[in-house]
């Protein structure tokens, strides 16, 4: 099994990140609060920036067609907007 690993101080991978972002988190603050991905040395978050890139937001594009966007694609996602532990986030960017 080849994983590649984007934050080797929690060990997440890059598939982690990946399905975080289709269920929704959109920034790398979003994918921290998930995973807490970005949360400790801050090394990966350019990282987890690539791997979202710039195109569409899945939620995004849900808010825009007026329909609750965590509530569809947050489901068995931690919560998006939790701030827990992002200070270190913001230090390292």
């Amino acid at each position: 099994m080849n994983r590649v690993y984007v934050c080797s101080c929690f060990g997440i991978t890059e598939k982690q990140v990946k399905e975080h972002a289709a269920a929704g988190a959109c920034t790398p603050r979003q994918i921290a609060s998930a995973s807490k991905a970005g949360t400790d040395c801050g090394s990966c978050v350019r990282t987890i920036q690539s791997l979202l890139g710039r195109g569409g937001c899945p939620r995004r594009e849900l808010l825009d067609q007026g329909k609750p966007a965590l509530a569809v694609a947050g489901e068995g996602l931690a919560d998006v907007t939790d701030a827990v532990g992002l200070g270190r986030l913001d230090a390292a960017a």
